[in-house]
Formats: C-alpha cells, sequence, structure tokens
C-alpha cells in the first residue's frame, strides 16, 4: 500500500513520516456567535485533501487517525465542573461512515460522553462550495431527539461560514440544552 499524503510505500494509509506532521495540530479559534467559540485543530488548507477523504471508501479510515491525533488528545486534557454530552452535527450515513459520528467517538473521556442520532438534518443539502447566502437560505432543517437539558459540545468536521454550527446550537438550545463551544478538525477561514 501507498501513503495517501506522501505516495511513499507504507504499512498504513498515512505513512509514519506523514503522521509525525499531523502531530502538530495548529489550533484556532473563532468566535462565530457573541461569546460563542469554534475551536479547529487545523486550517482547512493543512488537510484539505485528508478531508475530502470522506467522500471515499477509505476515509474512515483516515477520520479515525486524524481523531485520535485530535479529538482524542483533546478529551485526555478537557476537564469541567460536571460531565459534558458530545453531539456529532447530523451524523447519519451519506456514504459507508459519518465522518461526525468517528470525530464524536474519540472524544470519550472522564468528562465527555458521546450521544448519537440526536441531532439530525431533515434537509439534505450540499453545502460543499456554496456562499453563506446559498447556505442562509436552504437551512438544514435539524430535528433534535432524546437530549434536553444537557451540557453539550457540538462536532463537525469542518467549519467554513458557521452557519451549520449556529443552526444546530439554536437547535439544542430549543430543547432547554446549553452549548458550550464547537469542536471541528478543520477551519477553512485559517
Amino acid at each position: 500500500m501507498f501513503c495517501i499524503t506522501c505516495k511513499n510505500l507504507s504499512f498504513q494509509i498515512i505513512c509514519k513520516n506523514c503522521q509525525e506532521n499531523l502531530l502538530t495540530p495548529s489550533f484556532h479559534k473563532r468566535e462565530i456567535l457573541p461569546n460563542f467559540y469554534n475551536y479547529s485543530f487545523y486550517s482547512l488548507s493543512e488537510i484539505e485533501d485528508l478531508i475530502s477523504s470522506k467522500y471515499y471508501f477509505h476515509g474512515d479510515k483516515i477520520y479515525n487517525l486524524l481523531a485520535q491525533i485530535s479529538f482524542k488528545k483533546f478529551a485526555q486534557n478537557f476537564n469541567f465542573i460536571e460531565t459534558v454530552t458530545a453531539i456529532p452535527i447530523d451524523d447519519h450515513t451519506r456514504h459507508e461512515f459519518s465522518q461526525t459520528a468517528i470525530l464524536t467517538k474519540h472524544l470519550k473521556s472522564n468528562f465527555i460522553k458521546p450521544k448519537y442520532n440526536c441531532l439530525k438534518a431533515r434537509n439534505i443539502i450540499k453545502y460543499a462550495g456554496k456562499d453563506l447566502e446559498f447556505r442562509q437560505k436552504n437551512k438544514r432543517d435539524f430535528k433534535v431527539t432524546n437530549i434536553s437539558n444537557q451540557t453539550t459540545i457540538l462536532c463537525d468536521d469542518l467549519i467554513t461560514t458557521g452557519a451549520t454550527i449556529i443552526e444546530a446550537k439554536k437547535a439544542l438550545e430549543k430543547n432547554k440544552n446549553q452549548v458550550l463551544f464547537s469542536l471541528t478538525l478543520a477551519d477553512a477561514k485559517f
């Protein structure tokens, strides 16, 4: 097999050398609403080819590796006064796997408990390459089930305009949940 990044011979989908380059995330903080922040581990330009692997059969392997390097380490260092519920944004499967469910799974720790299938988009539309105006006119229309009165963290693979995260936050808050912040693998702004 060959490394998907450098194309050198490798026993893993991403070779050890390329994994070493991913071990030091650039970590970004972006305010998307007053006093509400998104935290990302990479800029999109750093891992764009890896992010787009979600459209291919091998994407789950890449997302698991990226989640171990970033989300899992975050969870190991996260402390809070109570247990927080991690919610993947729209974790239904469009392909062979749900990238947001994979990322959220790696947040499991003493202070974070993942919960799946509780924030689903009723409007399945592709936002890739679309501007903010298109996103605002074509909302996801999230349906929240089986979660209320919880302190939560939202999880997604990529933030571009922040519209999806804001809509997901509002949907959770309608069910009396508190959303502390959102956590994404990459940020398109940086």
